[in-house]
């Protein structure tokens, strides 16, 4: 077990490591993605057979979770525009409408992860994976204070 959290520790950071020495903004979808399954495997310290059957759910819950918001988004974007009232009610009725599914979806989420992980691993999950996307921001713009690099 001790290997196991070892390696994926190790390829957390070589994944943080090539992605913070990319100076465009292009990144490596595929350690991109390594890392974080690397990063959230070991803070929420999953055993192996919890990993097998968590990350499925979690990459389908992500998944249908980033097209909502980009839907989001749309509506974001449009309601900036010149627009009639019929359409700005229209906007946020959607809106509404989608932050419900949004909340929906998360609660049949929470149900499928806990027979999967314990409900303090699931609790832990949504700061976790804040956590990582922050480091790798912070990483990008150059540290901490997200000043430019020496």
């Amino acid at each position: 077990m001790k290997k196991i959290l070892w390696i994926q520790t190790v390829i957390l950071f070589l994944g943080l490591a090539a992605y913070a020495q990319k100076p465009t903004t292009e990144y490596d979808k595929e350690k991109l993605e390594a890392a974080r399954v690397a990063f959230i495997t070991n803070r929420l310290d999953l055993k192996p057979e919890q990993a097998e059957k968590f990350w499925p759910l979690f990459n389908q819950y992500n998944e249908e979770r980033t097209k909502m918001m980009d839907k989001v988004s749309t509506l974001n974007r449009e309601s900036m525009q010149e627009i009639t009232e019929t359409r700005a009610k229209e906007i946020i009725q959607k809106r509404f409408s989608i932050q419900q599914q949004l909340l929906d979806r998360e609660k049949t989420f929470m149900e499928e992860i806990t027979k999967v992980i314990s409900p303090q691993q699931a609790i832990k999950l949504g700061g976790v994976n804040r956590e990582f996307t922050r480091q790798v921001y912070q990483r990008h713009r150059g540290g901490k204070d997200g000043g430019p690099k020496d």
